[in-house]
């Protein structure tokens, strides 16, 4: 990496540690620490939920499969308008009413102690198998560019991203993720400068490149259950997206720390509203890398043939000076503002749901603050050793994904039960939980032979299971009533 390049990553590093330094003094309670004193404006929290959409996944996987197939992942996020309404219609009064930080207070409310501690345990099992995984690839999609080692890079990251969310908490998480929102923003639209104004032919020819290539397709539209058409995409976005809005902790947390409930409903449109358009743009950077390669293939060696490679590789051959800082730092950006959240809200529940509830006496402010930095601390090297496993055991990727998959799936359907279904009993939520457990298991298992798995897209896994738990609830609920 040239001089002016490492100056430019090196500015924007301290700049984010600084930036939470800076913020340490509002975090010293564990409200400020937590929910910020419920004290932000909306358009900063819209921008951090937004930050947390973009990962470095998205930031590097989206151009990929749009330069190995098509935009039909982009109808994933097709389904965010509909699902930011449903969260500001009932999710965002329904957690600014109960007043609760955790997401899954509520959870005991409804059904017990268990369902809480079930949920509670999964989102931290999950949410640290997230910050390893993302750790790991942004890793390996830096160490080209950089000329670090993988570890390098997953240490100093690990570390970057736990200081400052150890001594700023959750507003140094939002305030970081607006920064890193307009870094990752402005990194797009200068690599999409430099591919139009790099085409032989003018901006034009990636347009007719990429439609001779049917590149701008969303996907059959044919109602077809077993292979990604748009209707299935569009279907398991609209699940995970509900997901996200209503029980993961990295986006319940942040209604809380908005200074007002029509604030937090703005933040849920504004970072759903702007992941449509800078998604586009991101399967735009995959098309336009196509064309740029098909009209000049000698600038990219044979050895690169897979998407997720290829877009590391222009960054770091076709890039000026300084915008190839800016771009790695914008790789950066998507990553850390993903990790922070994670490990906020990690540290939070562990306080909230597990500390403070199952203490004999009420633990005061002091051991509050020992728990969430500690907790903060632990997470933050769970994460990072998480990540480094990873480059020794790569098979253990899509494995934990499809646990992720079993444990989400299981939260969200409990979820919906609990605030549809107001019948619902303790026993009956945990035969259903146990029932839709099981159902996503058996689609998730690939030891199975072919004739006894479902012939499901594996896209439909957390669909089938989260209506399985809603409507054994709802049925068991029925009868309950009927025979009592």
């Amino acid at each position: 990496m040239k001089t002016t390049d490492l100056i430019v990553l090196v500015a924007y590093l301290f700049c984010v540690v600084g930036l939470g330094i800076w913020l340490a003094k509002r975090s010293k309670t564990t409200e400020g620490f937590m929910a910020a004193g419920g004290a932000l404006p909306g358009w900063a929290v819209g921008l951090s939920i937004f930050g947390t959409f973009v990962s470095s996944i998205s930031f590097l996987a989206n151009p990929g499969k749009a330069f190995d197939a098509n935009w039909n992942p982009f109808v994933f996020g097709l389904s965010l308008p509909l699902a930011a309404w449903v969260a500001t219609r009932y999710f965002v009064p329904f957690f600014r009413k109960s007043g609760a930080v955790s997401a899954y207070t509520h959870l005991e409310e409804r059904f017990g102690p268990w369902a809480r501690v079930y949920a509670v345990v999964c989102y931290l099992l999950t949410q640290m198998g997230r910050v390893g995984t993302i750790l790991y690839l942004v890793a390996l999609a830096l160490a080209p560019l950089t000329g670090w080692s993988v570890f390098t890079i997953i240490i100093v990251t690990g570390v970057l991203v736990t200081v400052y969310t150890l001594i700023g908490g959750i507003e140094a998480v939002i305030w970081t993720d607006v920064v890193q929102s307009i870094v990752l923003t402005l990194g797009i639209f200068l690599c999409l400068g430099v591919i139009f104004s790099g085409m032989p032919e003018g901006a034009g020819q990636v347009f007719s490149i990429a439609s001779e290539s049917d590149k701008f397709s969303l996907g059959s539209f044919a109602l077809s259950l077993n292979e990604p058409t748009f209707w299935v995409i569009l279907i398991f976005g609209l699940f995970i997206n509900l997901q996200n809005f209503g029980i993961d902790q990295s986006y319940v947390q942040r209604y809380a720390t908005a200074n007002s409930e029509p604030e937090a409903k703005k933040s849920v449109w504004l970072g759903a509203l702007l992941y449509l358009p800078i998604s586009a743009l991101l399967f735009l950077v995959g098309t336009g890398l196509f064309a740029f390669y098909t009209a000049q293939p000698e600038l990219l060696p044979e050895s690169i043939s897979k998407g997720d490679k290829v877009f590391p590789h222009f960054i770091a051959t076709e890039l000026p000076t300084g915008i190839t800082g800016i771009l790695i730092a914008a790789v950066l950006a998507a990553a850390m503002s993903s990790v922070d959240s994670s490990l906020n809200g990690s540290a939070t529940l562990t306080w909230c749901d597990l500390v403070k509830r199952f203490s004999r006496n009420e633990p005061g402010e002091a051991t509050g603050m020992k728990v969430l930095h500690g907790a903060t601390i632990a997470f933050g090297i769970i994460g990072t050793s998480a990540a480094l496993a990873m480059t020794q055991v790569q098979s253990a990727l899509d494995a934990w994904w499809k646990l992720s998959s079993i444990f989400s799936g299981g939260i969200l359907g409990l979820f919906l039960l609990g605030l549809i279904v107001k019948k619902a009993k303790n026993a009956t939520a945990a035969t259903a939980v146990a029932i839709g457990v099981l159902v996503i298991f058996w689609m998730s298992a690939p030891w199975l032979p072919e004739n006894l798995r479902p012939a499901l897209h594996g896209n439909l896994t957390i669909v089938v299971g989260t209506l399985t738990i809603f409507l054994v609830g709802l049925t068991v609920s029925k009868f309950s009533a009927r025979n009592s």
